[in-house]
Order: C-alpha cells, then sequence, then structure tokens
C-alpha cells in the first residue's frame, strides 16, 4: 500500500458481509408483523407454551451419527436441490431434528475441491424430505473465473506472518497456506488462507488465520482461531468430583462425561502435562498451595457445564456427540486468562497474577466449553459483529452455568468475572444489565460495533439477554443490585432466564451461521421464538422488544413504536465508483399516504462508507435523501435506520433504496434493507 492511499485504518481487514438469508422464516416474521399491526387495539400477548413440534430430540450418539451418515449419503440430491452449481459440494457438518421430524442439517461447501470459507449453509427439510428452507452465510452466486493464483503462496505466507508479529507472535514461517474460495464478503474469489501459530504478547497461543485475495494480494480478513475467556478465582467449596479408580490411584478422569480429563501443565505451554492423579479420591486444599485445587475446580467446572447442556437443551457434549473435551490447568507463568482452542478441543487455564488465583471457576468452565459448542454449530467467526456474538455466546451460557450449578459459594448473577481482581479494585470484567460499565463495552448497537475488541462488542447480545432475561429497570437478583436501561427509554419486560436460554440455544443450533451479524442475530431469535411459543406470544414480543431496547429493530407491533415492515434480503452489488444500483420493495394493502415518520433500515456492506451516496426513492419518483458523500468517513459499512418524512407520498407503490459510490477503490453490497410503518 503507498504511503499516499487513503487507507490506514487497522481494522478494514475484521469486516465483512454478515447476511443471513431466511427465506421461509423471513416471510413469517413479515406475516407476523403485518398480522399484529392491522388492529387498531391489539391483544396482549400471552405467555406462550412450548411447542412440541418445535423442541429439538434429544438424539444418542448413535441417533445422530445416523442422521449425519443419511444426510452424508444424501448430499449430491440435496445440493442439487437447493440449487447448487455442478463445482459445489456439500460437507455434513451438524444435525438437529425436531420433534415433528423437521432436519436442521448444517452443512460445509466445497467449490472444484477448494472450503468455501463464507459458504456454510442450513437446509431444513420436513419429514417428508421436502426442502422447507435454506439459511446461508452468504447469498453470492459461487463463480469463480479461474482457480490459478496470480498472487504466490509465499507472497501471501509473508503477509501473515507480519501480521502475526504485530500482534505479538515470533514464528518466522506459516504453520499453514491453502487455496480456499473466500465467500463470506461481497464477491467470491479465489484466495489463500494462512494460518500463523506461536505465542502472542499476553502469552496466549497464537493462531491468526488472515486471508489474502490470490489475485490482487490484498488482506480480506483475519480472525483468531484461540477463543479467549476470562473468569474468576474463587472455588466452589466442597464438590464432588467423578473420578476414575485404577488399582491404588485415582485420577481425573470423569467417566460418567465422556471420559473428560484434568491435566497438570506445571507451567508449561504446550502438551497435555500429566493427568492428575493420586492414590486418595480428595483432590486439593482449597488453596493454591496444593496444586490439585485448580484441578479439582476445572474438573468440577467441566462436569457442571456437561450437565448444564444435557439437561437445559438435551446436548450430549461439546459436539453433541457424547466425547468429552478436556482440560489444562497451571499453564504458562503467572498468565490471567484462559482460553479454548478447537485444534486440541480442550480448555486451558492460567494461574493469574503472580500464580496466586487460578482462573478456574465455575462461570470460566461454562463460558470456555461454550466456545467449543459454538464452534459446532453456528462456527461465529471471531472477529466483527460475529466475534462478538461468539464471545456474548460464552457469556450467556456461562452464566446459565452458574445459574445451573445452584452453589452457594457462587451464587448466580449477571456479572462476568465477578471474583477476580485484575483491575485492583475487586469490580466485575462485564456487566450484562448494562455493559458499558466496565468503561470498554458498548450498552446497544451503532454501526461501528464491529470494530472493537469482540470482548467489548459482545455488550449489546450481553444486554439483549439480560433484558429478555429479566426485563429493564432496578431490581435485585440473589442480592445483586441491576438497573438496566434501554436505547429508546421504553420498558422491556422480562420472561425468565429458562426461555431465553432455549431462544438463544435455538438460534445458535439452527439458524445462525459463521457470518451472523447482529441484525441477523435478531431475526434467528425472532424465528426461534416464533417456532417455539408462537409469533402472536408474549415471548415473541419480548424478543423484539428486548433487541429494540439496544437498538437493533424496532419494537413489537402492540406498542412502543413498533409496526408493520417491508423487508428485501435480496443482495445488490455496489460497483466501485460507477453508476447507482437500486433495491425495490413493493407495499401494497395499505390506505392513504406514508407516515411522516416512515422507518428506513439500511444494511450495507462496503469499506470507506463515505464513498457512499444513499437514497429512498418514493413510489413518485421523488428522492430522500438518506446519507451524503463525505471523503473523511473512513469507517466500514452503513446499519443504520433513517426517518423519513413521507408524507406525500402514496403509502401503496414501489419503493426503492438507491446507492451509488462515487469515489475509487472500494466495492460493496446492499444485503438488506426494510420500511417500516409505524
Amino acid at each position: 500500500m503507498s504511503s499516499t492511499s487513503r487507507r490506514r485504518t487497522s481494522h478494514i481487514a475484521h469486516r465483512r458481509t454478515a447476511t443471513v438469508a431466511l427465506a421461509g422464516v423471513a416471510a413469517l416474521i413479515a406475516a407476523a408483523l403485518q398480522s399484529g399491526a392491522a388492529s387498531a387495539a391489539p391483544a396482549k400477548p400471552q405467555a406462550g407454551k412450548v411447542n412440541p413440534a418445535h423442541v429439538a430430540l434429544k438424539l444418542s450418539p448413535s441417533q445422530r451419527a445416523e442422521l449425519i451418515r443419511h444426510a452424508d449419503a444424501e448430499k449430491a440430491d440435496t445440493a442439487r436441490a437447493i440449487g447448487l452449481g455442478s463445482k459445489e459440494k456439500l460437507v455434513v457438518h451438524d444435525i438437529v431434528k425436531d420433534a415433528d421430524g423437521t432436519l436442521h442439517t448444517r452443512y460445509e461447501r466445497t467449490y472444484a475441491g477448494l472450503p468455501v470459507l463464507g459458504g456454510d449453509l442450513i437446509v431444513d427439510t420436513a419429514k417428508s424430505g421436502a426442502v422447507k428452507s435454506v439459511i446461508k452465510a452468504a447469498n453470492a452466486t459461487l463463480k469463480i473465473a479461474g482457480l490459478t493464483p496470480a498472487v504466490t503462496k509465499s507472497a501471501a505466507e509473508k503477509q501473515a506472518v507480519q501480521r502475526a508479529k504485530a500482534l505479538g507472535s515470533t514464528k518466522s514461517a506459516a504453520d499453514s497456506v491453502r487455496k480456499v474460495i473466500w465467500a463470506a464478503s461481497g464477491k467470491p474469489v479465489l484466495a489463500y488462507e494462512t494460518v500463523v501459530g506461536g505465542l502472542q504478547d499476553d502469552g496466549t497461543p497464537n493462531q491468526l488465520h488472515v486471508i489474502t485475495d490470490a489475485a490482487t494480494g490484498k488482506k480480506l480478513f483475519e480472525h483468531q482461531g484461540i477463543e479467549t475467556g476470562v473468569g474468576n478465582t474463587q472455588y466452589s467449596g466442597q464438590v464432588t468430583l467423578t473420578t476414575t479408580q485404577s488399582g491404588s490411584n485415582y485420577t481425573l478422569n470423569d467417566g460418567a462425561r465422556g471420559n473428560h480429563k484434568t491435566y497438570n501443565l506445571n507451567h508449561g505451554s504446550s502438551g497435555t502435562g500429566t493427568l492428575f492423579s493420586q492414590t486418595n479420591d480428595t483432590w486439593g486444599n482449597g488453596t493454591t498451595s496444593n496444586a490439585a485445587t485448580a484441578g479439582a475446580d476445572a474438573h468440577y467446572g467441566a462436569a457442571v457445564t456437561w450437565d448444564f447442556y444435557k439437561n437445559t437443551f438435551g446436548r450430549s457434549g461439546i459436539k453433541n456427540n457424547g466425547v468429552g473435551a478436556y482440560s489444562r490447568v497451571h499453564y504458562g507463568n503467572a498468565y490471567v486468562n484462559a482460553f479454548w482452542d478447537d485444534s486440541c478441543f480442550c480448555m486451558t487455564y492460567g494461574d493469574g497474577s503472580g500464580n496466586a488465583d487460578p482462573l478456574t471457576s465455575l462461570d470460566v468452565a461454562g463460558h470456555e466449553m461454550s466456545h467449543g459448542v459454538t464452534s459446532n454449530t453456528a462456527g461465529l467467526d471471531y472477529s466483527d459483529e460475529s466475534g462478538g456474538l461468539n464471545e456474548a455466546t460464552s457469556d450467556i451460557m456461562g452464566t446459565g452455568v452458574e445459574f445451573y450449578a445452584n452453589n452457594s459459594k457462587d451464587v448466580g448473577d449477571y456479572l462476568i468475572g465477578e471474583k477476580i481482581n485484575i483491575n485492583g479494585d475487586g469490580t466485575p470484567l462485564r456487566y450484562m444489565d448494562k455493559p458499558s460499565k466496565d468503561g470498554a463495552s458498548k450498552d446497544s448497537w451503532y454501526s461501528g460495533l464491529g470494530g472493537l475488541d469482540v470482548h467489548y462488542s459482545s455488550g449489546p447480545a450481553n444486554h439483549f439477554f439480560y433484558l429478555l432475561s429479566e426485563g429493564s429497570g432496578a431490581k435485585v437478583i440473589n442480592g445483586v443490585s441491576y438497573n438496566s436501561p434501554t436505547a429508546d427509554g421504553l420498558p422491556v419486560t422480562g420472561i425468565g432466564r429458562d426461555k431465553a436460554l432455549q431462544i438463544w440455544y435455538r438460534a445458535l443450533t439452527t439458524k445462525w451461521t459463521s457470518t451472523t451479524d447482529y441484525a441477523g442475530a435478531r431475526t434467528g431469535t425472532l424465528a426461534a421464538a416464533g417456532e417455539l411459543y408462537g409469533t402472536t406470544s408474549a415471548e415473541y414480543k419480548a424478543v423484539q422488544d428486548a433487541w429494540a431496547g439496544v437498538a437493533v429493530g424496532s419494537r413489537s407491533g402492540g406498542g412502543g413504536g413498533g409496526g408493520t415492515s417491508y423487508e428485501n434480503t435480496s443482495p445488490v452489488s455496489i460497483p466501485d465508483n460507477g453508476p447507482a444500483v437500486t433495491s425495490s420493495i413493493t407495499v401494497s394493502g395499505r390506505s392513504g399516504n406514508a407516515p411522516s415518520n416512515l422507518q428506513v433500515s439500511v444494511d450495507i456492506t462496503h469499506t470507506w462508507r463515505g464513498d457512499l451516496v444513499i437514497d429512498l426513492v418514493g413510489p413518485s419518483g421523488t428522492s430522500y435523501r438518506l446519507k451524503n458523500f463525505s471523503s473523511s468517513d473512513s469507517a466500514d459499512n452503513v446499519k443504520e435506520t433513517y426517518t423519513v418524512n413521507a408524507s406525500s407520498e402514496s403509502a401503496n407503490g414501489a419503493w426503492k433504496l438507491k446507492v451509488q459510490d462515487q469515489a475509487a477503490q472500494d466495492v460493496g453490497t446492499i444485503n438488506s434493507w426494510k420500511l417500516t410503518f409505524p
């Protein structure tokens, strides 16, 4: 990049298209919104009972394996049925079966034998075998002009190694470089995926994945394969551990939970270390003077997390196959963190500052194992908004684990890392009721959210979950005081943590893909709530209102600014410095003119968004300027809701969103846009 280039913002490579195509579900939601707003005085939604037809069955490992084998045998037919090209093939990744026989099958994709990153999709099929809907991580058609790269493999490796060094890695070469198809943002292209290992500057293992355009050498994306979390130093008191006896020795091997093992790294940073083993079955003494204390905490946390997922969601282990992961404690020297690593299928815990406070508590175990669950379900990319949702999922499920344990030594709360003293003042690391209290997280969504560290961009999702569970305003829960605000100043009524967890988990496992962003998370949780409780239920309404409470979407039709929405989710490419492009929405069945406060919600992927000029064009042909050109606005993407006085327009007719790129060097995509009539 030349010194005169305006591309100096480091977060550009962290951005990518994050759309979810929910054809059938989107139509259901739109219909529900319209019908909910048709009545002048809609009935108050009633608390819904779970629809048994849409509850996921608790499959045994052998039943799940059989379903996967069948899906694998039928994958060529499935590819044809959903309209994939002749060079595209499906790879079965996971499967969920509902009580009514509906299958939610998650696939990865290849093109001409190359992995397609951002090509993951979910196919929902009825009991009859008919395809009901397809949810794709990216909607763009896969059509690559050529598979011979213009950029050398060594050039891509050099770029990735340099980036890893900037993050603290000392590696001079990549661990691997492979050709892939990059489809997660804009037009699919041939690319290299380079993985660089080593250690980051804080001692965390490095697994930096860098995506390089094989035609231009431009870095398209990067993310960390190591997913880190934080916990607390409080032990859980005297607990029951499941161990294994062999002769006169006992080991921390949980035969009741997939043979989950806990190892002592003894301050090493590689391998598995030594399996905890001793001649009696009493582990640790409650202090750091005994190395087995941290082992006992980690082993207990893993057991409770396993039980939480099994008894709450019917999930048998992280991969839902009955196989346990493993834990490693006493990692490194004074390492103040914990992390999940897919490559070893394990959790790892440091001993904290001065090796005095191992990070091995319940919410840490729940947090780290939940990274594994996310990896084996939605696979949310650990960067941008999807990375924030990934971290929030671990915070949410870690919180669920803490409440589930019902341990008097570590009572359930909506505080993250409340027992750890990293800050030196005893404050929690994150607050779900008001994330901004940590000084860095955001309470609500805004267009630049994806540029933050994923532990801070998780804030709006954590806040959403708190609002959905407990509602807004001041309250005391388990002795902890909370006071949760909303972005629009309107109240939210909670539906309880148990229902909120079910909605989040169903969205994670059957609606979301690797590129899901906050808008897609709202769509997925609404779909999940609609299937579980009905689209006219109080639960469905609460999901709408809780998301509105963090500035994602509008309120429910029952009041508080909600209304009838019309949406177009078909992507439209925006050419670089070219002619304007349009996307249309046809409104019918309304009387009179449009309102003076018509809401126009826009989701556009585009680096250097200042290049864009955006207009709403009414049925009369009159244009309403939404966004002007700005040469100084270097941020990425336009995800905004604009208010337009369209009272001179007939409500019915063809409305258009018109977008033009007026400067060189960037392309983008209209992912979706929506009109809401209050």
